[in-house]
């Protein structure tokens, strides 16, 4: 019999401690769903909706409730600016598979000058590392070379919105490293996204998240994706309406 290797099989809520379920974050659908009936995770799984629909809440809360830093890090970084996310994470049990790692890394578009601040403050020290100076990339080139720097081997990495830091071709680029990760069997990929690149990452699971709370579906059926190819085909009929 063969045993999955990567490191979370499914999410459920905390039996001895529910989320109430009138207040946010519970009143989002998917939320709700994820609370309600619990998630099977694979070894790759994509968020793709709209802002404010509930996805990077999701990843955020499945991030810390593995532990790792909430503004960007491993389960080692210490790092905080000012508390943001909300209690989810702290009300849901994941369930592991048995004998994989614990490591992991989380990588938050929307926080990581601060992050960076953190790492340079701590270069040399007994608790830091010797890290490149990522403050004197631009922003892309800095949050691909963290990535490749850090997601590697066994462990489950977690990425919120990359491509608001990435061109076209570092998103191929960092598809490339995730794809790599994946191939072994030892790692997990979670990944929330509005890029249709990203969403076609190999493998993956792409779950659609709305007001319909979540829903599995082909990359080719995305919103996300329709949306893009048509604006492609015809820009103009959707700027005059601008």
């Amino acid at each position: 019999m063969a045993f999955d290797r990567f490191p979370i099989r499914r999410l459920e809520e905390k039996r001895e401690q529910p989320l109430k379920r009138d207040a946010w974050p519970a009143t989002l659908p998917p939320v709700a769903q994820l609370l309600d009936e619990g998630l099977e995770l694979g070894p790759a799984t994509v968020f793709v909706g709209e802002n404010g629909s509930g996805k990077s809440t999701l990843i955020e809360a499945i991030a810390g409730a593995y532990g790792l830093s909430l503004e960007g890090g491993s389960t080692g970084a210490m790092h905080s600016t000012r508390a943001s996310e909300s209690e989810l994470g702290e009300h849901l049990q994941l369930i592991r598979n048995a004998g994989t790692t614990r490591r992991g890394y989380f990588l938050r578009a929307e926080t990581m000058h601060g992050f960076f601040t953190y790492l340079e403050k701590n270069r040399g020290l007994p608790s830091g590392r010797d890290d490149v100076s990522f403050h004197d990339m631009s922003h892309g080139e800095s949050f691909l070379e963290l990535a490749v720097d850090r997601f590697r081997g066994a462990g489950l990495w977690v990425l919120d919105e990359p491509e608001s830091a990435l061109s076209f071709s570092g998103c191929l680029a960092l598809a490339g490293v995730l794809k790599q990760l994946l191939a072994d069997g030892k790692s997990q990929v979670l990944l929330s996204t509005h890029s249709p690149l990203l969403a076609a990452l190999p493998g993956a699971r792409i779950l659609e998240v709305g007001e319909w709370g979540l829903r599995e579906r082909d990359w080719e059926d995305l919103d996300l994706v329709h949306n893009w190819r048509e604006f492609l085909k015809a820009p103009g009929r959707y700027l005059r309406h601008l």
